[in-house]
């Protein structure tokens, strides 16, 4: 398990998941409305098969990373990324959006070579 921060903005080999300040704000929110404790418990990260593209994100809260988690911390948020999903997210910045049309977090990823037209799932 890893647990180092890419926060500091240290140059390191792990692969990169950044978390901006407003994502990392709303997660931290929901997390404290769940009760649970920012301190151990996260934000997992997951890619899973689905949707007419073939992959699909996945999140969820957890009380505790797995033992072959990638830790991320970003503003006070623990990310946990397990190792099948981080060949597919690496690079990736976890971003919040709000506007007329849709709320809700959202997932850059530099690794995407299409999506489907509703923007549920991609191939990478």
């Amino acid at each position: 398990m890893s647990t180092d921060s890419v926060d500091s903005g240290t140059s390191n080999t792990r692969p990169e998941i950044n978390v901006t300040e407003t994502a990392a704000d709303q997660a931290l929110s929901l997390l404290e409305s769940e009760g649970l404790d920012a301190g151990e418990a996260g934000l997992r990260l997951f890619v899973q098969q689905g949707g007419c593209a073939g992959l699909s994100y996945g999140m969820r809260f957890d009380d505790a990373p797995d033992e072959d988690d990638t830790i991320y911390e970003h503003h006070d948020l623990r990310v946990f990324v397990d190792p099948a999903s981080l060949k597919y997210i690496e690079g990736s910045v976890l971003d919040y959006e709000s506007g007329l049309q849709a709320e809700g977090f959202h997932v850059e990823n530099p690794n995407v070579v299409s999506e489907c037209g509703c923007g549920e799932s991609f191939r990478t």
